[in-house]
């Protein structure tokens, strides 16, 4: 079975799902802090350590001055705690030489691999932070690739078997039209978390079984 087009499964899965529209949910350093507190862990658990650390510290100047160790108290929830508390520190130490005021919106007026270059210098920030960034903050076509839009873009055969992650993230850029990455990136997410699971996928119940081409795996 050959590889579906993008445009193809994302109209399946707007079918299934209703569309998904971008809104702004934070500013472009709180998403980069968020999404650090996201490696590893679940989204119940960085949010928690997200508001403990802005109740705590209330505003990221005082983040940035503050010892490790304290940081990582506040942001015990979310899970190694100690290493991200020294990204946290580190970034926002970076930022406030690089960006005065933390403030991240020139980064809009860019090009997305420029602007993504610019984030990546920055301690604790990979692929998948920096286009998290882009896309949530600033509506930029970045492409984050998570467990979930890694596992089901390969099954779907829109990306080789062995493709990096950090590769994934360009490649699924290259397939997707600027104006539906955001709806493609969180559809992905939705589906491979009530269908394309890890595990056991429900392949009978998939809205996208008659052109998937890793059905047969789990046949």
């Amino acid at each position: 079975m050959a590889k579906p087009s993008i445009k193809l499964i994302l109209d399946k899965l707007i079918a299934a799902y209703g569309d998904r529209i971008w809104q702004k949910r934070l500013e472009p350093v709180d998403e980069l802090i968020l999404t650090i507190l996201s490696q590893n862990t679940s989204d119940l658990n960085s949010r928690r350590a997200f508001t403990s650390l802005i109740k705590n510290f209330i505003t990221w100047d005082i983040v940035a001055s503050a010892e490790p160790a304290t940081i990582a108290d506040a942001i015990r929830a979310g899970g190694l705690a100690e290493v991200k508390a020294k990204y946290i520190k580190n970034a926002l130490t970076a930022l406030q030489k690089e960006a005065p005021g933390f403030d991240l919106r020139f980064l809009a007026q860019g090009k997305v691999g420029d602007s993504r270059a610019w984030l990546l210098q920055l301690p604790g920030v990979g692929m998948k932070t920096a286009s998290c960034v882009l896309l949530f903050a600033l509506h930029m076509p970045a492409f984050p690739v998570d467990t979930h839009v890694y596992r089901v873009a390969k099954r779907l055969g829109l990306i080789k078997d062995r493709i990096s992650p950090d590769a994934a993230h360009l490649e699924m850029e290259k397939l997707t039209a600027p104006g539906d990455i955001y709806r493609c990136h969180v559809l992905l997410i939705e589906h491979g978390r009530k269908i394309c699971k890890a595990q056991r996928p429900i392949c009978p119940t998939c809205c996208l079984a008659d052109v998937c081409p890793g059905r047969k795996l789990f046949a």
